[in-house]
């Protein structure tokens, strides 16, 4: 949902295979800001079936109700931005990590923003309105997570620190930069803006090293995908 820029929101329905795919949002991390459920049926309503999951109000008691078998039938879970803390915490409470982890494993597309990126991972730093500190994730993916690599520079520094203190190696991603992983694998990096970068990150020889990785620019051309 970056204003003015679909690349990656076309890209994410791609993955679907779908004309219509049914696309459900969970703006758990906004606390279910008003204006951030408004945003994203401005910005997939027309193209897909979509719906959202409230769990801080119940004003769509019938997906509410039974949120579990309409996650699951979704081809597209979205995740939205804010305090990932605050949202792993709701989804525990409510079951959702369990719900989502089905959806994972039946192959349903995930994705998301920021703590919509962090979830999915072992480990990831965050920083929402605090000094960068280590949280658990679902565990889907057995790798670190940081967001917000360019636009942050103390997260980076942070990250870094982290990961040669003990965290698991990982990956970093610049704002408008995606990571898109097939089970547990990273298959490529792709980018709504021609600068944006994303980086492996791990201890080598006693200190830490960021790799790039090499990034598709989605104004371009995309080239095909192998799969084994």
């Amino acid at each position: 949902m970056e204003a003015g820029n679909p690349l990656l929101d076309d890209y994410v329905l791609g993955l679907t295979g779908k004309r219509r795919p049914k696309v459900c949002f969970l703006p758990t991390a906004s606390g279910d800001a008003d204006h951030y459920v408004v945003r994203f049926y401005r910005q997939f309503a027309t193209r897909c079936d979509a719906s959202h999951v409230s769990l801080f109000r119940r004003d769509r008691e019938g997906v509410e109700s039974d949120f579990a078998n309409h996650l699951l039938a979704q081809d597209l879970i979205y995740v939205g931005g804010g305090n990932v803390v605050s949202m792993l915490g709701a989804w525990r409470a409510h079951g959702l990590q369990a719900v989502l982890r089905r959806a994972w494993r039946q192959g349903t597309v995930l994705c998301g923003p920021s703590a919509g990126s962090l979830c999915w991972f072992a480990e990831a730093l965050t920083a929402f309105h605090s000094e960068p500190y280590r949280v658990q994730g679902l565990g889907l993916l057995p790798h670190s997570n940081c967001v917000h690599y360019d636009a942050e520079p103390r997260r980076r520094a942070e990250y870094r620190r982290f990961v040669g203190d003990g965290m698991r190696p990982g990956y970093a991603a610049d704002d408008g930069a995606a990571l898109h992983f097939r089970g547990k694998e990273l298959a490529r990096v792709v980018s709504s803006r021609p600068r944006s970068r994303a980086y492996r990150v791990e201890p080598v020889g006693g200190e830490v090293v960021e790799t790039p990785l090499d990034v598709h620019y989605l104004g371009t051309r995309m080239p095909e995908l192998a799969t084994a």
